[in-house]
């Protein structure tokens, strides 16, 4: 595979991955840590042809994005954990119209104004569930530098595929993180893209949202004569609003099942260290994503050195979860380490799982990171 070499920070490369990626729309509002996003794409849209706009604050931000992707571009928006909030309602819009789009949260503590400047991973409940109702959230998590871009080009693609948001997470230290990262050529970028599907029939017979029961819907771009209605209303197969008892039922289970028979589509996970792992005695299994999973790698080779045999499972898609793959792991490995920079947000998930409730945890929610060193030493504590 082609590589190319590039020194940048996280929220520069999430900017580049989208504009690769064919965005050619974004709309936000600047919000600590999220704001280069925003400023670097600003610079890098109209000399593709593309617009970038501040609004006048995030509820507009993501109101026009989703009036951008409903015309048929592919559309971002970028914020941080309060900006999702005010964002919700809105969310909650394009998953029931079915209006594929990107948001790349960059997370900070919380709630709340919170630690605006500090490190966080306080928003993977709100990632799973941004909105009331009945959806299915598909969400990613960056783990360094090259994954703020190759994360977003794949969010990209299954906002198109599943005709959805897609929610990608990274963190202040990533956002802010300046390095060097090898990422794939725009070349493959631009090989690899997933269009849209689109209706070719007579206009007459166009039913967007009159699809299978695990399929997503057709939303053909606007102004080319095809007629159809967007609505946050439960709709029918043309997308006008029904109270139709059976109609309704479907159309929601339907966005359940497009996501939830579909997730070998959609997860993405990372085993470092495993591949040894036999289920003997002492093994230790750490559970880290994002940029915690960084210093659980450090961490890992330290106990190795040590002789204690760790490994690291890292989810990359965390929602839907990858319920098997981590069922796998800790049926077979008795000391389980969950590391999070919140209280228990992924370990919950990690318990329903496994339906164990005796997995341990390190967790740190005052904005400063989780170092190696305190993940070694508490492995050495708790096993």
């Amino acid at each position: 595979m082609a590589t190319r070499e590039i020194i940048s920070s996280g929220n520069e490369l999430s900017a580049l991955a989208a504009v690769d990626a064919g965005c050619r729309f974004f709309g936000g509002y600047p919000i600590t840590p999220s704001s280069e996003v925003m400023h670097e794409i600003s610079d890098l849209l109209p000399e593709v042809g593309g617009a970038a706009i501040q609004m006048e604050d995030e509820i507009a931000g993501i109101a026009a994005t989703i009036g951008a992707a409903m015309s048929g571009v592919r559309a971002m928006t970028a914020t941080s954990g309060p900006g999702v909030s005010l964002k919700a309602e809105n969310l909650g819009l394009a998953q029931m119209a079915e209006v594929p789009m990107v948001l790349v949260n960059v997370m900070r503590g919380g709630p709340s104004t919170g630690l605006p400047t500090r490190v966080s991973q306080g928003d993977v409940r709100q990632a799973r569930n941004p909105s009331h109702g009945d959806y299915r959230s598909i969400t990613l998590c960056a783990g360094n530098l090259a994954e703020c871009y190759t994360e977003v080009v794949r969010a990209f693609n299954l906002a198109d595929r599943f005709m959805q948001p897609v929610i990608v997470l990274t963190d202040e230290t990533l956002g802010h993180m300046h390095g060097k990262a090898m990422l794939p050529t725009v070349e493959e970028v631009k090989a690899g893209i997933v269009p849209r599907k689109k209706f070719e029939g007579e206009p007459k017979d166009y039913r967007p949202y009159g699809v299978g029961a695990d399929e997503a819907a057709v939303l053909n771009p606007m102004f080319q004569g095809y007629r159809y209605h967007f609505t946050g209303l439960h709709h029918d197969a043309k997308g006008f609003p029904t109270e139709e008892i059976e109609t309704c039922r479907k159309l929601i289970q339907r966005l359940e099942d497009k996501v939830m028979m579909h997730t070998d589509e959609i997860e993405l996970n990372e085993e470092f260290m495993l591949d040894d792992m036999t289920g003997a005695e002492g093994e230790v299994l750490i559970i880290a994503y994002g940029s915690v999973s960084l210093a659980a790698k450090e961490a890992i080779r330290h106990l190795r050195a040590d002789g204690i045999k760790a490994g690291l499972f890292r989810p990359i898609t965390l929602w839907p979860s990858p319920a098997n793959r981590i069922k796998h792991f800790t049926d077979m490995i008795k000391n389980v380490l969950c590391v999070e920079l919140n209280i228990r947000q992924y370990t919950e998930e990690v318990e329903r799982v496994s339906s164990r409730l005796d997995i341990q945890g390190l967790y740190k929610v005052n904005g400063r990171a989780i170092s190696p060193y305190e993940i070694v030493t508490k492995v050495k504590e708790v096993f």
